[in-house]
């Protein structure tokens, strides 16, 4: 069994309103389990963004040794015009 320490954290009256709240309508048993679960939810965010952020590095470098030539932007443009005026006629003719 893991060690508990205790703390003492001040919060705005807002987020003290919304913990105890918590606790009020049965959601937590206590306003250490609220913050206990907050806790989690925000190291569980930090690892994912961490996750994202390597992802986004690995596929960076991917993207600039990949020697093989691209699209020209003007094409890439031109291919989205033609599409996006494709649907705006396709909604006239339906509406």
């Amino acid at each position: 069994m893991s060690t508990i320490e205790k703390i003492s954290i001040a919060l705005p009256l807002e987020m003290n309103t919304i913990v105890r709240g918590a606790v009020e309508t049965g959601g937590f048993a206590s306003t250490s389990e609220v913050v206990r679960d907050a806790l989690r939810d925000w190291t569980l965010k930090r690892e994912l963004r961490r996750e994202g952020i390597e992802e986004l590095r690995r596929v960076w470098q991917q993207a600039m040794d990949d020697k093989t030539p691209g699209i020209a932007a003007d094409e890439v443009l031109d291919r989205l015009e033609n599409k996006y005026k494709s649907l705006a006629q396709g909604k006239e003719a339906t509406a």
